[in-house]
């Protein structure tokens, strides 16, 4: 674009593109943030005041004055009351020594915190992944999450302004209740329920409310293992429980009920992180036998449940929420940054909770609740659902056939869910590390013991099967190692 000099000599003359793509305000934001960033304009020069830029550019003053109030926000520039606005000088960070970043980055044991960093992008470069705990955004309907938040922006704005109810948008629990009854769960909007911040916010409520250092509590194993941290930090002392296709380990349970006295036992029935098991009728009669008998609570996470196209057996259904507290939440089938959990409970525990919340954090975000409460009256995240295990249902019987041609066993096709458990034959935690040094992501079964125990297994998501230059990297390295 040609330029002439003002009679300044400190910014040249310009002259915005009518019925551009981007806005007037835009085009000026852009051109003055690019002189900066060359150095065209200097540190502590002073721009043309509001009405001599508006008078060059042939803008209106309202253009100009929001075009510097962007600048500004984004620290380029700074306003001096009465003198103008100048070129603000850089602000020096501090340095981090490389050796010190990449000892942070390389830990020498494998464990939760390198897996969460390594998925959330604030790891080691990673290029290939298959051990991503959520789906693709393209697998995800971001069209339907966005109008949602559109039509929220226009008719719930004035609630944005103010904190919501403690307990949880009243409307969206008695939205939630309804889909809970579906399930078997009957749980009153107003007594049994609240929203949390997640699933992850949800448990850490209950383990503060129930859990004093010292105290047992009893895993599954293979389990979640960001809880397994969780707990760690609260000084509990964790006891695993072997998962098995049906449930856990009854005799397992048992014995070790007895001889530790429990106050909690976490368990994943539906579609359980990692192996995709769910539990049967008559194990989950015996596990709510066990707590009647030896007096532990249960925290039933059903995180992946909505994966499961079927009637599945879970423990707060049968237990109408005396022993059982359910936590669940939207985080893997719908938008991980809505951030809206649920947790249903009796009565008593709920209201102790919420004064829990309140303390922690005072209520949920609104935007999350208002969207979610749009698209359940709605019934837009049913047929989401739908289509949703569909894709999932396909994908996952092609990660199997993947996973085979380069030499793993599965040897459990689970009937839903976005996971594969599969059998490397090797030690899983070698394997992981030379993927990881060689760009690419798995999670090793290690990771999914509280014990950190030695193991042959992998957990695969089933999304995998789109990444086609992982199969044959993947297969290269286990002939390797």
């Amino acid at each position: 674009m040609p330029v002439s000099v003002a009679p300044s000599g400190i910014l040249p003359v310009w002259k915005p593109v009518r019925g551009a793509d981007r806005t007037l305000v835009e085009q000026l934001e852009a051109e003055l943030a690019g002189r900066i960033d060359a150095h065209m304009l200097r540190p502590g020069s002073r721009l043309p005041s509001v009405r001599k830029m508006a008078e060059s550019a042939g803008l209106s003053r309202y253009t100009v004055i929001e075009a510097y109030e962007r600048l500004q926000a984004r620290g380029l520039i700074l306003s001096r009351p009465g003198a103008g606005y100048f070129v603000r000088p850089p602000v020096d960070l501090p340095v981090v020594a490389e050796a010190a970043m990449q000892e942070q980055s390389e830990p020498s044991r494998l464990d939760v915190t390198w897996l969460l960093r390594e998925m959330f992008g604030t790891g080691t470069s990673v290029k290939l992944t298959a051990a991503s705990g959520v789906l693709p955004q393209h697998w995800l309907d971001a069209d339907l999450v966005a109008g949602a938040i559109r039509a929220s922006a226009r008719t719930d704005v004035e609630g944005l302004l103010h904190y919501g109810h403690p307990q949880g948008s009243p409307q969206l629990r008695k939205h939630i209740a309804t889909m809970l009854g579906t399930q078997g769960v009957a749980a009153h909007p107003d007594h049994h329920l609240m929203t949390t911040a997640g699933v992850t916010h949800a448990i850490d409520l209950v383990l503060r409310l129930m859990v004093q250092p010292g105290d047992t509590v009893l895993v599954e194993d293979p389990g979640w293992p960001v809880i397994f941290g969780r707990l760690a930090a609260y000084g509990a002392r964790l006891i695993s429980v072997p998962r098995r296709r049906e449930g856990p380990d009854l005799e397992v349970l048992e014995r070790l009920a007895t001889e530790h006295r429990p106050k909690l036992f976490l368990i994943n029935s539906v579609v359980h992180n990692p192996t995709g098991y769910t539990l049967g009728a008559a194990a989950a009669h015996d596990v709510l036998r066990l707590a009647e008998k030896h007096d532990f609570m249960i925290l039933e996470d059903d995180t992946y449940a909505d994966f499961h196209d079927g009637t599945a057996i879970r423990l707060a259904s049968m237990d109408r929420l005396q022993r059982v507290i359910l936590v669940t939440g939207y985080a893997k089938t719908l938008a991980a940054g809505l951030r809206v959990g649920v947790l249903a409970a009796r009565p008593d525990l709920v209201a102790r909770l919420i004064d829990l919340k309140l303390l922690a954090g005072l209520c949920t975000p609104q935007l999350g609740e208002n969207v979610m409460k749009r698209l359940l009256r709605e019934g837009h995240y049913g047929r989401h659902l739908l289509r949703l295990r569909q894709k999932v249902n396909q994908a996952r019987q092609k990660c199997v056939d993947a996973l085979m041609a380069c030499g793993l066993n599965v040897p459990y096709l689970p009937p839903a869910g976005i996971f594969v458990w599969a059998d490397c034959g090797q030690d899983s935690e070698a394997v992981a590390r030379a993927a990881s040094e060689a760009g690419m992501l798995l999670a090793p079964g290690t990771l999914f013991s509280s014990t950190q125990a030695p193991s042959t297994m992998l957990r695969f998501t089933v999304s995998a099967v789109e990444q086609a230059e992982l199969w044959p990297a993947l297969a290269s390295l286990l002939r390797r190692t």
